[in-house]
């Protein structure tokens, strides 16, 4: 049999036309969100209209439609970046000296260095077609809010983001690349809008969350009609963009004849692991195949490990609608470190479906472990991770060391979701051996469960 090569790539003819909705195969459906004011269920797309693209709303809402064509516009935007390759990990296998097959889909070829551009071009391209002329949005470590500079510097439009506060101070060069692209960036929580004072007045030093910074960007969006808020994580229609992945993986597995025992993802939001696995997932839900699902979080935020399963604000100003997942409550404030875009206190809806239904498993950990893994991969596959793509790496080294020790030849797939050459703060201080481990006790995480609204 012929080795595998190390990058399989699909061709323009096999890139996916549609877009994946992983609800339609779901058993059972997350439950609906709920209108802020009367705490009663969404039960229509207009209902979201006031926040988002119309379009973007219908796709929010639809649990029904398995397959989505993927607009001719977007499609071309996509073939500036995409498809990203499927890499087989020969040289990390033979560091680990594990009879594991490691594949990582790496989603860092363009200049945000995510895949973030997957629901930016899509979110772009769904205002632009609808007349807008501006978006806003929140990024954490930047990956997001680049992303979405990128896809509206594309399509014509202005776009305001605020940056958690914490990441703007340690990432100026992210800020860089955003005003390349036209946006304005503004660190938050800010003196720029209502929530944001109010936040300042609570807690003047904070370093800021991304419930902040989402609470920010849906207000001053509210006060123009001519502007949506766009949100880069979390959402249904987020996931449903970014499927995306999962589906290109599974084609490229397919070409060389290997389909995943083990399917892992770093875990903030949940928008690159629902993108990874919903091809997958979908096999799982229908009894055709039967891989295991991993989220790895920080355990600095550890949502799905240490969270509760309730209803909750996606925003610490509690504007916006409420959802039903496991949530750390709006609220908590995470430590100010470098798990970047994964410092969320919430986690998707159907994610949380499908862990609290048993689809799924989780683990949290600490990050100078992932630092440790982001080290040792960078040094064998030659590319240097993001903090949050590292939470993947750790996992997939240890379900590597498992087959190393039972001597099991299981195949892992990964996602490298990102690049991490805006992150060197973080890496001077794990080479200096200065970087800490930040663990919240019960007590913290219970002043964050103490807001949880109370709904019946």
């Amino acid at each position: 049999m012929a080795k595998v090569p190390y990058k399989t790539y699909l061709t323009e003819e096999e890139m996916p036309k549609q877009w994946y909705n992983i609800r339609a195969d779901m058993k059972e459906q997350p439950d609906p969100m709920l209108n802020p004011g009367t705490l009663q269920p969404l039960t229509s797309p207009e209902d979201l209209y006031p926040v988002f693209c119309e379009e973007l709303c219908k796709q929010e809402m639809d649990s029904q439609t398995r397959y989505i064509d993927i607009p001719e516009e977007i499609l071309d935007y996509y073939k500036t970046f995409r498809p990203s390759p499927l890499i087989r990990a020969y040289h990390l296998e033979k560091a680990l000296n594990t009879p594991a097959k490691i594949y990582f889909k790496f989603e860092g070829n363009n200049t945000s260095g995510s895949h973030k551009l997957n629901a930016a071009a899509a979110m772009a391209y769904y205002a632009k077609a609808q007349g807008l002329t501006a978006l806003t949005t929140e990024t954490g470590a930047g990956q997001w809010g680049t992303a979405l500079s990128m896809a509206c510097a594309y399509f014509g439009l202005d776009l305001t983001v605020y940056m958690v506060k914490v990441s703007y101070q340690q990432k100026p060069f992210r800020k860089a690349v955003m005003e390349t692209y036209g946006a304005k960036i503004i660190p938050s929580p800010s003196d720029t809008t209502e929530v944001g004072r109010a936040i300042l007045a609570n807690n003047p030093n904070t370093g800021g969350s991304l419930g902040c910074a989402i609470s920010e960007a849906i207000e001053v969006s509210m006060r123009d009609d001519s502007c949506r808020y766009a949100l880069g994580s979390v959402l249904n229609q987020v996931l449903l963009h970014q499927s995306i992945i999962g589906l290109e993986s599974k084609i490229a597995m397919e070409k060389i004849g290997e389909y995943p025992d083990v399917v892992i993802g770093c875990a903030g939001g949940g928008s690159n692991l629902g993108g990874l696995m919903a091809a997958f997932m979908q096999d799982k839900l229908t009894d055709k195949a039967n891989a295991r699902f991993i989220a790895v979080e920080p355990a600095s935020c550890p949502s799905l490990t240490r969270g509760k399963y309730a209803y909750d604000f996606c925003d610490t100003g509690r504007i916006t609608p409420l959802a039903k997942m496991y949530t750390l409550g709006s609220d908590f404030i995470p430590s100010p470190n470098h798990a970047g875009g994964l410092r969320y206190h919430g986690m998707s809806p159907i994610l949380s479906k499908l862990y609290y239904d048993g689809y799924m498993e989780a683990v949290a950990v600490e990050q100078n472990k992932v630092f440790e893994a982001a080290t040792l991969f960078a040094k064998q596959e030659q590319i240097l991770p993001a903090p949050e793509s590292a939470h993947a790496i750790y996992g997939a080294i240890q379900e590597a060391l498992k087959c190393k020790k039972s001597g099991e030849a299981k195949t892992i797939l990964f996602g490298l979701t990102g690049t991490g050459y805006f992150d060197m703060q973080a890496y001077t201080q794990f080479n200096e051996g200065t970087m800490t481990d930040y663990v919240p006790s019960d007590a913290d995480l219970q002043r964050g469960f103490d807001g949880l609204p109370k709904v019946d």
